[in-house]
């Protein structure tokens, strides 16, 4: 935890979608831990949802990262496959492409970086960061 109050945490994932399932459940902790057990239900999915599109369809190294500092929560995922993710319109039968419409639905705000666009550019190889946050009500 920074000293001006500010925390984060992070983790690098394995490139296995059965690795999700423990990251999630880590995500849930640190949030109790924070005192956002309320927000919990929605970070969680949403994590679980970026942690998946990034094993499916990004390349290791695979990176999830939440920090809260003053009002608000933000959860990252940064993955280095070359493409960029993209909100799909499915029909009521679509079984899989679900994932950015629930991060929009859930999160506060959503969207994307380029590799090129992140401070952190040693890797110098192609990749994103997908982000989502919420707004956290002061105590």
């Amino acid at each position: 935890m920074a000293g001006n109050g500010a925390r984060t945490a992070g983790w690098e994932v394995p490139d296995d979608l059965a690795a999700v399932g423990k990251v999630r459940g880590m995500v849930r902790d640190v949030l109790a831990e924070w005192g956002l057990a309320g927000l919990a239900d929605d970070v969680v999915l949403v994590a679980g949802e970026l942690l998946a599109n990034a094993s499916t369809h990004g390349r290791p190294p695979v990176r999830l990262g939440l920090a809260m500092d003053g009002g608000r929560l933000l959860v990252q995922v940064t993955d280095h496959g070359a493409g960029r993710p993209r909100r799909l319109d499915l029909g009521t039968a679509a079984t899989h492409g679900r994932g950015l419409a629930i991060v929009a639905a859930l999160a506060d705000e959503y969207g994307t970086a380029r590799a090129e666009d992140m401070a952190d550019r040693a890797a110098a190889m192609p990749g994103k960061t997908v982000w989502a946050s919420w707004h956290v009500p002061a105590r």
